[in-house]
């Protein structure tokens, strides 16, 4: 009996070129990651695709944090909400796993990061929900297409993020303050970065603060509290955005019992085009 052969499976794409990073599919992105052979910041990534931070918490906490989401839009824009213990959610890709596409997740107990892994599946429980929550490297294609340098893309860096003094909105035991990440830019570009990103609400939308970073309660900016530092130079502006680590921030100052999130910069590429978040 004669059988058909089996479809020789697609190589994984190598990534060896930024150009190649950016015009990957998220397929091939994910695939790379389950692999291991993609393990650090998503920063340039499957440019035209949104990236996603992640919160998973337990069933029991799960209704306090969405409210925390939508009282804190700017650094917690959600895309995606999952039902308790799926990691599958067709909204953010078909092919998706939560538990091995991300390259490096974060372990909290009792508020304390305890540890770092490259995947969940040991760690899987029926009762976790999935919170996706839109990322500010969504929007660096599009200023890239503008022609406005990325400094930590170009060092091959990950993005540097800040906490402030900006206070979130509390609830039930969610709160703390706001993180943002930080892109040097020259004055014109900085305007052009508030047009475009104003329309992308989904993924942080504009800045939240220009110029002077002690007015924000940063002290040095060669300190980032998460990512690496990137130079400001003398014709330039440091301009901050909202970012997604924020919820880290408030889980740990739930001292949930247990909870995951993304390693900062290491994200969950979507399948969701960048050009569907935007407004009008």
């Amino acid at each position: 009996m004669s059988t058909s052969p089996l479809p020789r499976p697609t190589p994984p794409i190598s990534f060896a070129r930024p150009a190649d990073r950016s015009h990957a599919h998220p397929s091939q992105l994910r695939r790379a990651v389950r692999e291991r052979l993609v393990t650090g910041p998503t920063a340039g990534y499957c440019g035209e695709y949104a990236q996603a931070n992640l919160a998973i918490l337990p069933k029991a906490h799960a209704d306090d944090f969405l409210r925390f989401c939508v009282l804190n839009p700017k650094p917690c824009p959600l895309l995606a909400v999952g039902e308790p213990g799926q990691w599958h959610i067709p909204a953010l890709g078909e092919d998706l796993d939560i538990r091995a596409d991300v390259p490096a997740y974060y372990v909290y107990r009792h508020g304390e990061r305890t540890g770092e892994v490259q995947d969940l599946h040991a760690l899987w429980r029926d009762d976790l929900v999935v919170f996706a929550i839109g990322c500010s490297f969504s929007f660096e294609e599009m200023l890239k297409q503008e022609g406005i340098p990325l400094r930590h893309v170009d060092a091959g860096v990950n993005v540097p993020m800040y906490r402030t003094n900006i206070p979130s909105q509390p609830s039930g035991p969610f709160g703390g303050n706001l993180v943002v990440s930080m892109r040097p830019m020259k004055a014109a570009d900085a305007i052009r970065a508030i047009q475009i990103t104003s329309r992308f609400p989904g993924v942080h939308g504009a800045p939240v603060h220009l110029g002077d970073p002690a007015l924000i309660g940063i002290r040095d900016l060669w300190q980032p509290d998460f990512g690496d530092a990137v130079a400001v130079h003398d014709d330039e502006v440091p301009v901050f955005w909202a970012c997604g680590v924020t919820p880290q921030s408030a889980i740990e100052s739930a001292r949930l019992p247990f909870a995951i999130a993304h390693k900062p910069g290491h994200m969950l590429v979507t399948d969701i085009p960048n050009r569907t978040l935007a407004v009008i």
